[in-house]
């Protein structure tokens, strides 16, 4: 349950930075493409959906977690060291979440498990 809720929400996020939906406050057109925000939502959306069917959780959820602790340290730490400060609640705790992923693999309600038992 906890890597679908996970990969849910990180696909949310891909699909807001790059399909535009929810709508973030203000509207406006997506990244530009190859840009740092553009990978960051390439890698959210499809890493996302790999994590909700259970696809290579274990790579998959190590590449989400190395992108969470590229946004705290980019995007987030310079304005604090604090998360609380610095809006980075959400990185912090889906960089940890992905990395337990990563260690613990899908589990039983998976394509991974689908496949080794096959």
């Amino acid at each position: 349950m906890l890597r679908i809720v996970a990969g849910l929400l990180f696909l949310a996020h891909g699909t807001q930075k790059l399909l535009g939906f929810p709508m973030m406050a203000g509207g406006g057109a997506g990244p530009a493409l190859f840009t740092l925000f553009w990978f960051a939502g390439a890698i959210e959306l499809v890493v996302g959906l790999m994590l909700v069917l259970g696809l290579a959780t274990r790579p998959a959820a190590l590449i989400a977690s190395g992108e969470m602790a590229f946004a705290y340290w980019m995007a987030h730490g310079p304005r604090s060291p604090f998360p609380v400060l610095n809006g980075s609640d959400a990185a912090v705790l889906f960089c940890f979440v992905f990395l337990y992923l990563a260690a613990a693999g899908a589990g039983p309600w998976s394509i991974d498990a689908a496949r080794r038992s096959a």
